[in-house]
């Protein structure tokens, strides 16, 4: 009778270690899908902010690389010049006692070569440009070295406003003369001086100079 009780006992104490076994082995196995899944949590974290770093990159180099440059282009005096040759022009001057001609032969030196190629587009309004400007013109202005350097200045604007280019005109010079005053002035006291006024800031021309290849006037 008393050995009945005893495996009672024990049979009855086995279920209760098997199933805290159980619960240990259930406790470890949500602790490491806890671990794995932090682990995989925490390296989709550093490729998602990896990739939005080179997105981020890579727009950055976009939008430098879309923006248009605004300074002039720097001329690298290494590089040969670029020549743009016109055809000559055959024009009657603007002389009214008698009639008088010129027959003059133009090159273009131009800061890049692609405003030498949009110069072929726009050439009949740079033609027409420079035909307007040179029927203008009086022999007595054109045979002097002072005429012709005008006259280039001239051309190097009107051309480049023929291709849509906004030039302003250059601010002429003043030069001041002397008065009969002069001495009387001077015993004076000198007035305060005026505030100098801003120069204006010059507008950006493709066409570096204009060169003559004949210039006959007839």
């Amino acid at each position: 009778m008393s050995a009945a009780p005893a495996a009672n006992q024990v049979e009855g104490k086995a279920p209760g270690k098997g199933s805290k076994k159980k619960l240990i082995l259930i406790v470890v196995g949500v602790v490491v899908l806890l671990l794995l899944a932090g682990g995989g949590a925490l390296l989709l974290m550093k490729k998602n902010m990896s990739h939005q770093a080179d997105e981020g990159e890579d727009g950055a180099e976009t939008v430098s690389q879309a923006e248009p440059a605004k300074d002039k282009p720097k001329i690298d005096p290494s590089a040969p010049p670029i020549f743009v040759p016109l055809e000559p022009f055959i024009v009657n001057l603007a002389d009214r006692e008698t009639e008088r001609f010129a027959q003059i032969g133009i090159n273009l030196q131009v800061d890049d070569a692609k405003v030498g190629d949009q110069m072929k587009l726009y050439m009949p309004a740079i033609r027409n440009a420079i035909l307007l400007i040179l029927s203008r013109k009086t022999a007595t202005e054109l045979l002097t070295a002072e005429g012709k350097i005008q006259l280039a200045g001239e051309i190097q604007r009107g051309a480049a406003r023929a291709m849509g280019y906004e030039i302003t005109e250059p601010e002429p010079e003043v030069v001041a003369e002397p008065s009969a005053q002069a001495d009387a002035d001077a015993e004076e006291p000198a007035p305060a001086p005026k505030k100098r006024k801003k120069k204006k800031v010059e507008s950006y021309n493709p066409i570096l100079q204009v060169h003559y290849a004949n210039f006959i006037i007839q």
